[in-house]
């Protein structure tokens, strides 16, 4: 595996790289835009999916009814999966030419049974222009993800794998990637200069979560416990606010993100609740964000920012 240090993420190179490296060699003539809501998608799917199992195993021990309820894994945040939604279903039929109508139908099966997913998964991968060889190729790549880890460092290992393609297919994107995902070194510098230990942390321009994944990394690495901090947050682009919805919950962060189409400076979705701390990546260089509809708006604390740059603002 790779080692050293990757300039655009700040980590340590490792299987992520070469995970994504191999990935980014099956997407052919597909564009990263396009690619990355294929290979996050089921990276995602990979992750409920293992959850699930590592659950369900406990539950069986106690019995096979309890293994059947679906109250015992919401109870304790874990996704229900029905069966033929589950990872190892897919992985069974991954040569199959049906493989995107099957991947569609476990998707829609998950938000169906979870209220928390509805409208967040990718169901598109049936479509006739996603090359079904690929996928299938992608399905046994993911497979191996986590294998051989369990409950909490499967998680993590999922979680590492979800940051690091997002912050690469970002960079693939170039400029069009600033708008979903904030250079990781950013954010960490974000964070600790907040130092976000305690209390209600928002991002009032979310992007995809990466302030939220700083932010309670931080806690436990000063001793603090997940539930330590509550998140809230805001994202106007409909694709991006998935996104962030997928991230939060590989990493199991409870979180109340709102998808706001007007933006958060011009229809506030979270107007009546107070905050310990925001943290946010403004809308660097945005000329026209319709500052003079918001002159005379009561955030301005500190005086009304220029009509003309959000930076102000």
């Amino acid at each position: 595996m790779a080692n050293g240090k990757d300039k655009n993420n700040g980590g340590n190179l490792g299987f992520e790289a070469e995970l994504f490296k191999t990935a980014d060699k099956l997407r052919g003539n597909m564009e990263p835009s396009d690619y990355k809501h294929v290979a996050l998608g089921l990276i995602f799917l990979k992750y409920i999916s293992d959850a699930f199992e590592a659950r369900h195993a406990e539950l069986l021990a106690e019995g096979p009814q309890a293994a059947e309820d679906k109250d015992e894994y919401l109870a304790d945040n874990v996704f229900w999966v029905p069966k033929d939604a589950r990872w190892s279903h897919l992985k069974a039929a991954a040569r199959r030419p049906e493989i995107g109508s099957l991947i569609d139908d476990a998707m829609r099966a998950i938000e169906k049974d979870n209220e928390s997913l509805k409208g967040v998964l990718p169901k598109d991968y049936a479509r006739p222009a996603l090359n079904k060889g690929m996928l299938g190729e992608l399905i046994d790549l993911i497979s191996g993800i986590a294998m051989n880890e369990g409950g909490d460092k499967s998680k993590d290992v999922l979680g590492r794998v979800y940051e690091y393609f997002l912050s690469q297919f970002a960079g693939s994107e170039g400029k069009r990637g600033g708008e979903f995902y904030t250079p990781r070194s950013v954010v960490q510098v974000l964070v600790q200069m907040l130092e976000p230990y305690q209390g209600r942390v928002y991002d009032p321009c979310c992007g995809s979560g990466g302030m939220f994944v700083q932010s309670e990394k931080f806690v436990l690495e000063h001793g603090g416990r997940i539930g330590d901090i509550a998140i809230y947050g805001q994202e106007s682009n409909y694709t991006t606010w998935r996104l962030a919805k997928m991230n939060l919950a590989v990493r199991g962060i409870d979180s109340d993100i709102r998808w706001n189409n007007e933006g958060s400076f011009h229809k506030d979705e979270l107007r009546d609740l107070r905050f310990d701390h925001i943290l946010a990546n403004p809308p660097f260089n945005i000329s026209d964000w319709g500052g003079d509809r918001l002159r005379e708006d009561p955030r301005w604390q500190f005086g009304v920012p220029p009509a003309g740059n959000a930076n102000y603002a």
